[in-house]
Parts: C-alpha cells; sequence; structure tokens
C-alpha cells in the first residue's frame, strides 16, 4: 500500500553558532542514533550554524525523518551532514519510502542556496544500522542529482553469531593464548577514562596514528551520555592493561567500536581479539543486534588494508557507508 504523502510537510529551524540545534516539533517515528540527537549535535563544537530539517506527517502526529546540516563547515558555502560526529545524513522512519523523501531534501536544497551554500555534503551510517532506510536514500538521493565521492568499507559483528566460532584460525589462536595467559576482560569505571585515553593514544603514537578527539571532548561525551558510553579493557594477570576500548551505544541495536587500541609488544598475543569479544558479549547482553567495528580508511582517504584484514578475520560482515555531495550552485 503507498505512503501517503497528502499530509506531509517540513519544518525547518536554524540554530546560529554556540546554540543547540532544534529538537523537533512532533515526536519522532523512530529511535534517533545518538549522533543525530539534538543533545549529542550541542556538543558538536565547530562554531558554525546549524539547520534542523524535519519531515512531519500531520495526519499522523509523527517526525517521520530528520537531517541535521552545519553551514560553511568546510568552508565557505560548504555545508556538510554531520559537523563533528562519525555519521549524519538523513534518518527515517522504517515504512517511508523514497519518493517521500524529495520535499524533505528539496527543502534542505533551497534553504540552504537561500545561506549561499553551493555544496552538501552527507555521510551517511553504515548500512547495516538501517538497511531499508539506506535503500531509500539510495533510490531518492541520485534522482536529485547527489554522487557518491566516498565509499567506505565498513565491518560489523552480528551478535546472534558465535564470536570464536566465525574467527580466522589465527585470530582463534590468539583468543585461547591470551586466555590461557590469564589475560581477562574488564569493564573499567568513568573514573579511570584519563588513564586509558592516555593508554590509547600512546598505543596509537607506537603505529604513527593520532586520535580525533581531545581527551576534554571524550570526557563531556561520557558526562554527558554515561549510559551510552562504555569503557572496556584487556587486563594482564599483573593488572597492567594490554588492551582498551571505548564503544558508543549509538541506539539500542548497536554498539560501536569507537576506539580501540593495544600495547606494540603484545602484537604476538593479539589482546584486541579477546575484547573485542568482550565487547560481542556485553552487546548480546544488553540485547543489541550488532557492534560496529568502524571503517579502516587512512588519513589520505585510502582504505587501510591490514585494519580492514583485521576485521574480516573477527568474523566481520561488509556494510558499506556512503559519503553523497550535491552541488547547489
Amino acid at each position: 500500500m503507498p505512503y501517503p504523502t497528502t499530509s506531509l510537510r517540513v519544518y525547518v529551524a536554524e540554530a546560529p553558532p554556540g546554540q543547540p540545534p532544534a529538537a523537533p516539533r512532533l515526536p519522532l517515528a523512530f529511535e534517533p542514533f545518538l549522533f543525530l540527537t539534538p543533545a549529542h549535535q550541542a556538543l558538536q563544537a565547530h562554531g558554525c550554524a546549524t539547520l534542523a530539517f524535519f519531515l512531519e506527517d500531520e495526519a499522523a502526529g509523527y517526525t517521520v525523518a530528520q537531517l541535521y546540516v552545519v553551514l560553511d563547515f568546510e568552508g565557505q558555502g560548504l555545508a556538510r551532514s554531520p559537523g563533528q560526529a562519525s555519521f549524519g545524513g538523513v534518518q527515517l522512519a522504517q515504512n517511508l519510502p523514497a519518493a517521500a523523501l524529495h520535499p524533505l531534501l528539496a527543502a534542505a536544497e533551497d534553504t540552504l542556496r537561500q545561506h549561499r551554500q553551493t555544496r552538501l555534503a552527507l555521510r551517511g551510517y553504515p548500512a547495516c544500522y538501517d538497511p531499508a532506510g539506506a535503500a531509500a536514500l539510495g533510490e531518492a538521493l541520485p534522482q536529485r542529482g547527489y554522487q557518491v565521492v566516498l565509499e567506505e568499507q565498513n565491518y560489523y559483528l552480528d551478535t546472534r553469531r558465535d564470536y570464536a566460532a566465525h574467527l580466522a584460525s589465527s585470530e582463534r589462536r590468539h583468543l585461547r593464548q591470551c586466555q590461557q595467559a590469564g589475560f581477562v576482560v574488564e569493564q573499567e569505571p568513568p573514573i579511570l577514562l584519563p588513564l586509558a585515553y592516555e593508554f590509547i593514544a600512546a598505543c596509537r603514537r607506537e603505529r604513527g596514528y593520532a586520535l580525533s578527539l581531545s581527551l576534554e571532548r571524550v570526557q563531556a561525551l561520557f558526562r554527558a551520555f554515561p549510559q551510552q558510553h562504555l569503557l572496556l579493557s584487556v587486563r594482564q594477570p599483573s593488572s597492567e592493561w594490554a588492551a582498551v576500548l571505548i564503544a558508543i551505544r549509538a541506539s539500542r541495536q548497536v554498539f560501536y567500536d569507537f576506539y580501540l587500541a593495544s600495547a606494540l609488544r603484545l602484537n604476538s598475543l593479539s589482546p584486541s581479539v579477546l575484547l573485542v569479544g568482550g565487547l560481542h558479549a556485553f552487546a548480546q547482553a544488553n540485547e543489541a543486534a550488532l557492534v560496529d567495528l568502524g571503517t579502516s580508511t587512512l588519513p589520505s582517504g585510502e582504505p587501510n588494508a591490514p585494519l580492514l584484514h583485521f576485521k574480516r578475520s573477527l568474523g566481520g560482515l561488509p556494510s558499506p557507508r556512503l559519503t553523497w555531495q550535491k552541488m547547489l550552485a
């Protein structure tokens, strides 16, 4: 049965720099991903104005789609969604067809032109978060002239599958070695976050990488969303950390492996395998459907081949994350 579109309207609200973005006027017909909530948007300290677009179904009394866009985020006239978050883009209700998204996208494009924006970039969520929604966007966006400018390789774990049974033989051996060595997974209290952050940063430096967020920003997120942020570790029998992981509950169904690092000297044991298994078990116990292992993209934009291989070896399933772009002028 076709979705009734006669009762759809678009509500647009602007928040100046430094002000929290608008919330929907009508209740959402879906659970918003954490990164797409006004409270999380308010912590994305980018210093730019934010436009919020809400597709409302007046007859049903619900908001059925939403989009937050940051003006001039990547330079004058270059609008982007998200600002400072892992993803942005359009989130929509499960039964919303592609055709119903056109009023929302048209309103966003017209409003952005009025604000002298010449380009809109949308970095979407991994398709595994909402396959039906990703399919609807994959139909509607090209119809409006959007093009995929970046396709990132994303991997996830299905919590219905046994973790150890789907490991590659090499990683299953590492898991056994860590267990035999007495390594254990621990849930750490947030008070240890500064030490955990420094451990992760030091491990990244050993490999020539840096962290994307400051300690102060990570602490602010833990304070604002204590139930959605998780600190896990692998401890050696001496109680010394072998690996540390910061995870984010992006929704009731998704745990996101945000920062993961292990000591370089323990590469032969690969304690990260045990730690990801701990996150998988935690997600299962909390009735989540999947663990998002994230993308593996280098600063150059090229895929990080060794990291992609590692995620596949963990039993990771592929799920693309697309960045769309449209020129508005």
